[in-house]
């Protein structure tokens, strides 16, 4: 009986279900032990004596892998390889890998189907799902020539590992050729020449002895179980690529999928509902105001209300769902998934060379962070917001003006308001505490903690913002009037009583009917510092007193208010919890009423912002938030992947904690269109990443995703490691240093809409991004060079020349030549050279991203591993078959979408005719100077 081909799955993207015991029958299954991190089966291919069907007919070789698993009698589509031209004896270079995830036995059946390619344009190796057609579709463009099948164990239990099967016709009958298959390992390379190989692929040779091994770093890295719940749903290329001294380099090219996806997103939507929700609350709780201010007020409430239920729904929708981690592109106008990034995946490429060190290279892809939904009819971010604020500051006598400079920093005062008072509260009953012990070392320790988070807290309200905003709280009270009455007592001399029964005097938050005081708040506000002050003098009395030396601990406290210690050190030194009460006392309650004005006031600086414009502001909000959470989601997974991948390299490490690390965006869009509004979010998002910070902690629990805490204004992702490898790094980052990124974007379009841009449009957007985020890449450059050691430096710019390739980067932004790709290369690689993050984003990190990553990667073979010059153009051609990043029923490879390439505009750089690449010297990543 003769199987039949089934639907196929998307090059291994899903798949096949694991056989249950009782799925199995009499079937003993024998699995292929392999390290977790490391594929299951890797094999190439080459075919010999290939019989033509019509004589003289040079053959377009391509062979079609499938799979028939011991318990099923349905045959799967698997992969195949490129298209070998002009030769009866083709050797692939592409390869096949089993991912560690794919249900694969020694029992299973793999089928070798050989095809003549007559017309390449039609080809499109056939991995699509096909679940109406038991029988395969008609092959068009191609003719079958022969087939073979083997199973898994016969190949590994094989002398050298390597089968040589006849190829036979579809009957069984006549043989048409050979098919070599031969067992290979990431760490081992082929010891044979690949001499007499030519681009057309015919006389080519190749002997298969295998030595060395992979080096431990870069298998250790791989081996971490923490990247499992991070990356999902690997797709895996393996190729064999000829050197430029005729020998072979083995690349293992990997797509994966990430979780973070829709885990970082629903970590921000969480954290904006809570937000919002404390600043509703805030609003309610601003007090009595004029009847205008409190219109406002209610209308604000009204429609923040609004959005916070908005929030709430779409985080409830994101929770359902449990499918695919990652979001397609034709998903990008769904209003319940427009925080979530379009197809975000890892894009890693692993290089074996035969006298090279190992290399991994990986790349971020995604889709340009926009909102989708939205729509892009007026713009994008950077349009919005610049109208938005123009148009606030010229607004008329409803409003009172605060720059976005001011918004931001009372955001910032708000939070460290929240933050710091509960700490304070801490610290102080633990300084309590420690006094109930009579614990002197204790109460030393407990009063240095209070100190510094005091200061903290005081030093916030070191700003005019406040008095200023306390001034035009007072006015929207009913019956404020401007008028300065003599000073009332100063409340200072009441902050250090002389016993528990002396209450401190305590006004209303704002003075409603009475005149104000413009001298008031900087009185009580001096009160927190006078307080803690009283604490200190305090308890160097009594430590003092304790240790026999009580005139030194008054002398060293008399600077400051000998009056207060002396009437307060009058009980006996066993007493001293009673003794210190009656100030901690005092503190809190000059805290509380410092929190309740300075909370109250910038409350009502929020207000303006939101009341200017109902509900264009909140839309905008809405808009920066869900750019900036799909923008946040790849920073997350890229920072966590370089992470894993350098841990073991200290100057990295020493890199990250001193200096940080440059996220390097390359955008691909265009200035033409909705493109336009497009780049408008996606550079305010990406410059938004600047309010992130990371911390790395350790996993105390099987859930190893990172958590994300913080505000809008400022962000902290905590990346979980194992307790072994957190106890490896650093003291400084084990103690919670935070860690910087350096977000920086460059965009070229590429496509035939930049083309219509640059002729009749306007490109200004685009250099006007492209200079900026020079700067700031400059910027970051010159603090790398500050702060890493000297010997390091000295080390690193006799390997780098960084700041000729700066120059070259500045000289090619200010040509202002068309579709310069020359700028792309030139930021790429000296992201790569500084250790950086790489990103590479167009509308949906398709088409455009797909272009230039692959070339990325077959630039990278050629300069920095001896790819052999004539084989640039086919190692370019065999990637370009890697899948597209979206499983979907037209599923297609990368190759279709190429073959317009041409006709559509794109730069020569990245068109996938045969030109003259290798010898366009032009289009390098230039040399070092």
């Amino acid at each position: 009986m003769e199987i039949k081909e089934e639907g196929a799955s998307e090059e291994g993207q899903h798949f096949l279900p694991t056989p249950q015991a009782d799925d199995t029958g009499d079937f003993q299954l024998t699995s292929i032990q392999k390290s977790p991190s490391e594929p299951q089966l890797e094999f190439i291919l080459a075919c010999k004596d290939l019989v033509a069907p019509v004589r003289d007919r040079k053959l377009n070789t391509l062979v079609q892998i499938s799979v028939i698993h011991p318990t099923e009698q349905g045959l799967t589509r698997y992969s195949s390889t490129e298209i070998v031209e002009g030769t009866r004896d083709p050797l692939f270079l592409t390869g096949v890998t089993f991912p560690s995830e794919y249900p694969i036995y020694e029992e299973t059946k793999i089928k070798l189907t050989v095809y003549d390619v007559k017309d390449k344009s039609h080809d499109t190796v056939r991995t699509s799902v096909q679940p109406d057609h038991k029988d395969p579709l008609p092959e068009i463009g191609r003719s079958f020539l022969g087939y073979a099948s083997f199973k898994v164990g016969e190949l590994l239990r094989s002398k050298e590992r390597l089968l040589a099967l006849s190829l036979r016709t579809s009957d069984g009958g006549k043989v048409v050729g050979t098919i070599e298959v031969s067992v290979v390992k990431m760490g081992e390379i082929e010891d044979g020449e690949a001499d007499h190989i030519t681009t057309d692929g015919q006389g080519q040779k190749c002997a298969l002895v295998y030595e060395c091994t992979a080096p431990e770093s870069v298998s250790r890295k791989d081996n971490l179980p923490f990247l499992n719940a991070v990356l999902k749903n690997p797709v895996c290329k393996l190729y064999r690529f000829p050197t430029s001294d005729n020998k072979w380099m083995r690349v293992r090219e990997q797509m994966s999928e990430s979780a973070l996806s829709f885990h970082v997103p629903k970590e921000l939507i969480a954290l904006h509902i809570k937000e919002d929700l404390c600043r509703n609350q805030e609003l309610k709780e601003l007090g009595e105001l004029s009847p205008h201010w409190d219109n406002l007020r209610k209308n604000v409430l009204t429609h923040c209300d609004q959005m916070v239920n908005m929030y709430q729904d779409i985080l409830t929708e994101l929770s359902k769902e449990t499918g695919s981690s990652f979001k397609s592109s034709s998903s990008k106008g769904e209003k319940t998934l427009e925080f979530v990034p379009v197809n975000l995946h890892l894009q890693r490429m692993h290089v074996h060379s035969p006298q090279l060190k190992d290399a991994l290279y990986d790349v971020i892809t995604v889709g340009a962070p926009a909102a989708h939904f939205q729509g892009f009819k007026n713009g994008g971010l950077r349009k919005l917001l610049h109208k938005f604020e123009t148009e606030r500051r010229n607004t008329g006598y409803q409003f009172i003006y605060y720059s976005p400079e001011n918004t931001a920093k009372a955001k910032e005062v708000l939070s460290n308001i929240n933050q710091l008072q509960p700490l304070i509260a801490t610290h102080a009953d633990l300084l309590l505490d420690s006094a109930s012990q009579r614990s002197a070392d204790s109460l030393k320790n407990s009063l240095k903690m209070l100190s510094e988070k005091t200061e903290l807290f005081v030093h916030a309200f070191k700003d005019q913002l406040v008095r200023s905003a306390l001034l035009a709280l007072y006015t929207a009270r009913p019956g404020g009037v401007l008028t300065k009455p003599p000073s009332p007592k100063d409340s200072a001399e009441e902050s250090c009583p002389p016993g528990p029964s002396s209450p401190v005097r305590r006004q209303d938050s704002i003075p409603h009917h009475s005149d104000y005081d413009e001298e008031e708040w900087d009185r009580v506000w001096a009160n927190v510092g006078k307080s803690l002050n009283c604490v200190i003098a305090m308890v160097d009395k009594l430590v003092g007193s304790d240790a026999g030396s009580e005139g030194s601990g008054g002398s060293k406290n008399g600077e400051k208010d000998p009056s207060v210690v002396d009437s307060a050190v009058t009980h006996p030194a066993e007493d001293w919890y009673e003794q210190l009460y009656p100030l901690i006392l005092t503190l809190k309650d000059c805290m509380e009423e410092v929190v309740n004005r300075a909370k109250q006031s910038l409350t009502f600086v929020l207000l303006q912002e939101l009341a200017y414009s109902l509900p264009q502001c909140l839309m905008l909000t809405l808009r920066r938030d869900i750019v900036f959470s799909q923008a946040l989601a790849g920073l997350v997974c890229g920072f966590i992947i370089k992470l894993h991948t350098s841990l073991h390299d200290p100057d990295f490490l020493q890199q990250l904690r001193t200096v940080g690390l440059i996220a390097q965006y390359e955008g691909l869009l265009s200035t033409y269109s909705d493109e336009i509004g497009m780049l408008e979010d996606m550079a305010v998002g990406i410059s938004d990443l600047k309010k992130v910070a990371f911390k790395i902690i350790e996993a105390k629990s099987n859930d190893v995703l990172p958590v994300i805490t913080g505000r809008r204004e400022h962000y902290v992702v905590e990346v979980k490691l194992p307790a072994r490898v957190f106890e490896s790094l650093p003291l400084q980052v084990r103690e919670g240093q935070l860690l910087r990124v350096y977000p920086v974007l460059f965009n070229v379009g590429i496509n035939e809409q930049q083309t219509l841009a640059e002729r009749f449009g306007d490109v200004s957007l685009q250099e006007s991004i492209n200079q900026e985020n020079f700067e700031l890449l400059k910027e970051y450059y010159t603090i790398f060079m500050e702060k890493m050691p000297p010997d390091y430096i000295s080390h690193f710019q006799e390997q780098h020349d960084l700041k000729g390739l700066l120059e070259n980067l500045h000289q090619n932004i200010q040509a202002k030549k068309r579709k310069n790709v020359e700028i792309m290369w030139l930021a790429a690689t000296i992201c790569r050279k500084l250790n950086g993050i790489r990103f590479t984003c167009c509308k949906s990190a398709k088409d455009r991203t797909s272009m230039s990553v692959t070339l990325e990667q077959c630039s990278i073979l050629r300069d920095e591993h001896q790819l052999h010059k004539d084989f640039f153009i086919r190692a370019l051609d065999c990637m370009r078959r890697m899948p597209h990043r979206e499983c979907t029923e037209e599923y297609q490879m990368q190759k279709v979408c190429f073959q317009h390439a041409t006709a559509d505009g794109f730069p020569q750089a990245l068109q996938t005719s045969r030109g003259n690449l290798w010898k366009g010297r032009h289009l390098r990543l230039p040399a070092s100077k």
